[in-house]
This record gives C-alpha cells, structure tokens and sequence, in this order.
C-alpha cells in the first residue's frame, strides 16, 4: 500500500513531461519552420538555342561550359553592347544582343538564344520548353513572392492569354484552353488540357554536356562524296561530321584517358568542306531540268542530284569547278581557323569519303614542294651534278688516255652533257690538238648510235646520270588519264590523307594505270589511309596496285573495346576446326592407305615414319588448296608486307568488321555500309591513333591486332 502514492507520483511525472509545450514556444518553432520552408533562392539560369528541322522547332541546351561563359557575358551588363561569345568550341557564334546563335564556318540558318528558367512541356514530343525571357521573369517574380509569403493559387496569364497557376513549389500548370474563346466570349480558363510547368533546368532532366577540351592539337578537313546527303537518313555534311566529332570526343575519353589527366591533349577538330552546293550553283541544274524525261520524277531528280556528280568529276569544265571550290574552301578554312585560334601549333589532316577522296587524291598527286625547299634542293642538286659531272669528265678522258687535259675541260666546267653537245669547233677553240679531238669525237658518235639503239619499247629514255630518282616518272603515271584541270596549291602540307569508302583504285585503273611504284608516295602527304566497310560497293583497294604479285588480307581493324566482334571470333573458329578436322582425316587416310601398300612386314616401321613425313607434307600443303581459307601466321605475317612509301612503309587498306546483323545478308547491306563512317567508333579511333602518334601520344592500352 505505501508503493502506491510513488507510483502515482511518477505517472503525474511522466504526464507532466508529455504535455505539449506552452503555446508561446509552439508558435516559436513552427515560425522557424515556416522560414526555413519559405526561404527564397534564386533560380540558376542555363542558356538554350532553337534548332528548327522540318519545320520543328527543337530547343537544345548549351554546354555547362558554354552556359557558364554567356551568363558570365550577360551577368558583365555588357549585353547592350553587340557582344560575340564563341561557343561550341568555337565553331559558332553567340551575338548576345540580339540573341542569336551564329555558324562561323559553314553557312546555316541563324538559330535564336534564350536564356532560360522557367520550361513547360509541350504537346508533342513531350519536351520541355523554355518560356521567353520576359515572361520567365514575370513567373520568377510570381514565385518569389509566393514563396516569401506564402500565398500560393497565383494565376498568370501568359503573352498568349494562357493561364499558368502556381499551386504549390511543386505543382506548377499551365492551361492550353480548348479554343481562345468559346461561343459567349468568354476568357480563358483552366477548362483546358494541363501541362507541368518546371522552376530550373535542373528539374527537367536535360542531358547537358559538359563542354569539348579548349586546346586543339590537330585540324581535319572533311570533304563529301556525290549527293547533298552523306548518309542513310540524308543528312548534310555538317551533321555527319558532327556525329563523327562527338564521336571522337568518346573515344578520347575512353583510350586516352591518361594523357588527358596529364594534360597531354586536348582534342582534334573536325571541319567540313562542301562542294555540291557550288557546283549546282552554276545553273547545270536548270540545263539538266529541259532535257530530263518527265518519267519516274523523282528517281530522275534523284540521279540528276547525286549520281552525276561522277560524271562532272570526269568532265574538263565542272573538274575544275569541283577541284577550285574544295582547295580554295580548304584554304579559306584554314585561314579563318588560325584567325580565330592564333596560338595553334598543331598539324592538319585531309579525310574524303567516296569521291571526295578521289577529288582529294588528284589534287595531292599535283601539289608542289614549297617554293624554298624547291630551291634549296635544287641548288644542293645543281651544285652536286656539276662535281660529279666533272669527275665523270675527268675518268673518260683517262679512258681515252687525254688525262693531260682534265685541267681545260675542268676550266670550262665541262660536264658530261656538255661533252655530249660538243662540236669540233668547240674543241678546236679550247684549244685541243686535232689528234685528241678526233678520239672524243669518235666516243660521242659511238655513245650516241649506242643510246639510239635502246630498246624502242621503252616510254622514257632517260640519260643514265640524270639526277631524277623516278618519284617525277612515276608521278606522271599515278596523273595518268587524270582530267584535264589547273590543280590549285594548297597552303598547308597534310599529315595524313585518311579515304573513307573509296573508289580511287577503281579509278585509277580505268585511267590506265595498272601499277603503282612502290618507292612512289604523295609530295606533301606522307600518310595515307584507305578504310572500307567489307560490304561497301564504291570502295576499292589500294595495296594490290603495288604488290600486284602477291595475295594477302588487308588489315583488319580491332574493334574499339578491343577485341574481335563475337560472331567474327566464332565464324573463324568455325573455319579453322573445319581446316584442321579435314587435315587430319586426310592425313590419316593417307598413312592408313600407305601402310596397307607396303609389301615386306619388316619395313612396316621404316614406311609408316615415311608416311607420316608424307602426311605432315600434305597436311602443310592443304591449306593454299584453299586461298579463302588463309592460316593465322599468314595473317600475322600479312602486317609485315612491304607495300611501299606511300603510307611512309605502314599498311594501306584497313577493313571494318561487320556487325553480326550485316552479316546475315551482304546486299541488305550494301548501302548502309558505305555509309557507315560518320558514327564508326573502330574508324574514329584509327584516325585519332594516328593523328596522335605523329605528336609521341599513343593509346592507353594497345587494341590487338593494332599495327
């Protein structure tokens, strides 16, 4: 009984704890929370342009790099001014007072800039849209106002009498009405169907990329084949050169990741080089248009657009319309590009796909030596065939036993072409006897009738001193039956000459030429590279022209996560067990065959060693019964083929590997695979591995089957 009133006492205790506060601390904390929930910040803008692609208008965001540099622009109070912000990696312009995104070197359609907070989905695509800039602010004031206070149902009406109601921080809906007023005049209202309506890029989910590395290490030009469009879903050239830009970004990011964190590199750029355009700006159309059949419209147009383009190559007059626009672009290019990035050092590269790398072929077969070098050299030749002229003098004047009078032909300065065009009163006035005379007279006579009687099948009867080494002979054979143009100079010698998809073999031989000197290679290009898709139509080798008697693969390129494609791995697995399964059998045949034609017991032994010998024999000759079926030392020792200085000693032809779908039929294919580059990770790659190796920076891990 006495533990009771205890017991009550701490029930009272604990009842006492439990009550709520007084109402003064109450209101305290709640007003606390209710600050802390009605703290405004200020919205984070990101700048936006507007793409518009068949009539659609598509709002895309800069990079946060960019982002950060036009609102740094535009936060300087200097936007009233005509202020030029460079942006996607300089490649256009951003004026910001008037707000539009400016193409620097191609011309395109200028797109509009906003800089954007406030978005509402749109109806279609179900992507968000940027409101304007005005009326952004009015909405941003709207929720600052609403938030401070906490007074939230704000309506708004927008520019286009739409009504937007800010319900709460996260439910915001704009109304779309039915129509703009209904039968009484009404205003409009929310009767419409909603969208959301988000605060902040940041709430959208759009994908932002961060922004390209400032330093440019290397300069690519990128000239097209036939046709306006460069691929399967007929984009421009500047689209399809986009994609291969990205691309490359990619891959820098994933196989040369260490030298980007030392700082090593930065990126390679990419530009194209349209020539379509001027070439059916000089009214060919409209001539094409009177005499084409009215017929299949739109096939017929096709062709005339596309295909034809073939044929003005192979024409004098458009030749030299294509061949002027693409190395006057090239030039005008690279001036406008070391314009605007002054502290460039970096090389430039030339890349042509179909029978833009024929056009860029042609001209660098016809590309001169700079005017200095020229000279130099010259001058070194000049001075180094006089001596040796000399000398040659001096040892047939030994010959003839008229060593006394080295020192007068010396003092002449007489060489052995000038001995050559030697008359008998040119040697009467140097003073020679007539007994000596008539010696060097009797040896020009019979050199001569012996140089008449060469071989009259010869193209080039050279003097055998000539200085020329045979690049300038073989130069005119690799220029035979090329069209008749002035090939302009171009201001810059290329690292590397990279066909994508090329028919310059096919060209080449129908021209006339069935070989290439293998000690030939381009006059200011020292690197050339000819990739091709297996199921390209257009596209032709090139190592075959030069080492025309042997056969081996061109060099296949490994796939970019660094091994072969999986259904590759297993069709040569396939190939090569069947190889083996059908060496064995007949291996074994053979042996069993032999051992049963032995007649005396005792030499069973001695004959099955021999059979065996026999077997091993026709076991390493079966494989070349089969030319499809190539060995793997073969392969391997396909790499180390001498084909040549064109690509500097290196391999020429590299082919892509199918993807597994290609491979169910070729001809599905066929189109697509000739206009698989722009997006090819493998075709990227090469192209980057060897821009970079020129400058000592290779990949962080070599792929297999690299060379």
């Amino acid at each position: 009984v006495s533990r009771r009133p205890c017991r009550s006492t701490m029930s009272a205790q604990e009842q006492q704890q439990a009550q709520p506060p007084p109402p003064a601390a109450a209101a305290a904390s709640e007003a606390a929370e209710l600050d802390a929930a009605n703290r405004y910040e200020a919205v984070v803008p990101h700048w936006f342009y507007c793409k518009v692609t068949d009539s659609r208008e598509r709002w895309i965001p800069f990079s946060t790099q960019d982002s950060e540099r036009l609102e740094e622009a535009h936060g300087s109070g200097r936007d009233k001014e005509d202020l030029v912000v460079p942006t996607s990696g300089g490649r256009y312009d951003v004026h910001l007072k008037k707000r539009q995104r400016v193409a620097v070197y191609w011309e395109e359609e200028v797109s509009e800039v906003r800089r954007c907070t406030w978005f509402y989905k749109g109806d279609k695509d179900n992507k968000y849209i940027p409101y304007s800039e005005t009326f952004s602010k009015e909405l941003e004031e709207a929720y600052m106002m609403a938030v401070t206070l906490d007074e939230w149902k704000k309506k708004l009406e927008s520019p286009s009498r739409e009504i937007i109601i800010l319900h709460n921080p996260k439910l915001m809906v704009h109304y779309h009405p039915v129509a703009t007023s209904d039968d009484w005049g009404s205003t409009p209202t929310e009767q419409g169907r909603p969208r959301t309506v988000k605060r902040g890029v940041e709430n959208i989910a759009a994908e932002i990329p961060n922004g390209e590395p400032l330093q440019i290490d290397h300069l690519v030009f990128v000239v097209h084949g036939i046709g306006p469009a460069c691929d399967i879903r007929f984009r421009s050239i500047i689209q399809c050169v986009n994609d291969f830009r990205n691309v490359s970004l990619s891959m820098l990011q994933a196989h040369f990741k260490k030298a980007q964190e030392q700082q090593q590199i930065g990126r390679v750029e990419f530009l194209p080089v349209n020539w379509h355009s001027s070439l059916h700006s000089t009214g060919v159309d409209v001539d094409l248009e009177r005499i084409t059949l009215p017929s299949i419209n739109r096939l017929r147009h096709f062709i005339n657009d596309t295909i034809l383009d073939v044929f003005f190559y192979n024409s004098s007059t458009y030749c030299q319309t294509i061949v002027d626009t693409v190395a006057s672009e090239m030039n005008r290019l690279y001036q406008l590009f070391l314009q605007r990035n002054p502290l460039f050092k970096g090389g430039v590269s030339i890349a042509g796909h179909s029978l833009g790398s024929l056009i860029l072929f042609d001209l660098l077969t016809n590309q001169k030596a700079a005017p200095e070098e020229d000279e130099h050299s010259e001058e070194g030749s000049r001075t180094t065939s006089s001596n040796r002229g000399i000398e040659e003098v001096k040892e047939i004047l030994k010959k003839l036993e008229l060593s006394e009078y080295c020192d007068v032909f010396e003092k002449e300065k007489m060489d052995r072409q000038a001995l050559f065009l030697c008359t008998e009163k040119n040697l009467k006035e140097m003073g020679i006897p007539l007994g000596p005379r008539m010696k060097i007279l009797h040896y020009i006579s019979s050199k001569t009738e012996m140089q008449c009687r060469a071989e009259p099948g010869s193209p080039l009867q050279r003097d055998p001193d000539s200085t020329d080494d045979g690049r300038n002979c073989q130069y005119r054979d690799v220029g035979l039956g090329q069209v008749s143009a002035n090939y302009p100079q171009l201001n810059y010698k290329p690292t590397i000459f990279f066909a994508f998809g090329s028919p310059i073999g096919m060209f080449l031989t129908v021209r006339g030429v069935k070989r290439i000197n293998p000690n030939y290679s381009l006059p200011t290009c020292k690197g050339f590279f000819n990739i091709f898709h297996p199921f390209d139509p257009v596209a032709y080798r090139i190592e075959p022209m030069i080492v025309p008697d042997l056969e081996f693969e061109p060099m296949l390129l490994p796939h970019h996560k660094g091994r072969k494609r999986m259904h590759l791995e297993l069709k040569e697995g396939l190939t090569r067990m069947s190889v083996d399964l059908k060496n064995n059998l007949l291996g074994s045949l053979r042996v069993a065959w032999q051992s049963f034609t032995r007649a005396p017991l005792p030499a069973v032994e001695a004959a099955s060693t021999d059979a065996e010998a026999e077997a091993e024999a026709g076991v390493e000759k079966q494989p070349d019964t089969k030319p499809d079926e190539t060995p793997a030392a073969v392969k391997e020792e396909a790499s180390l083929v001498n084909v040549g200085r064109l690509n500097g000693g290196n391999r020429i032809d590299y082919v892509l590997q199918e993807k597994p779908i290609e491979s169910f039929n070729e001809y599905l294919f066929a189109l697509q695979g000739h206009l698989c580059y722009w997006e090819s990770e493998d075709t990227v790659l090469l192209v980057l591995k060897e821009i970079y190796q020129t400058q000592g920076i290779t990949l962080d891990q070599p792929l297999p089957g690299s060379q």
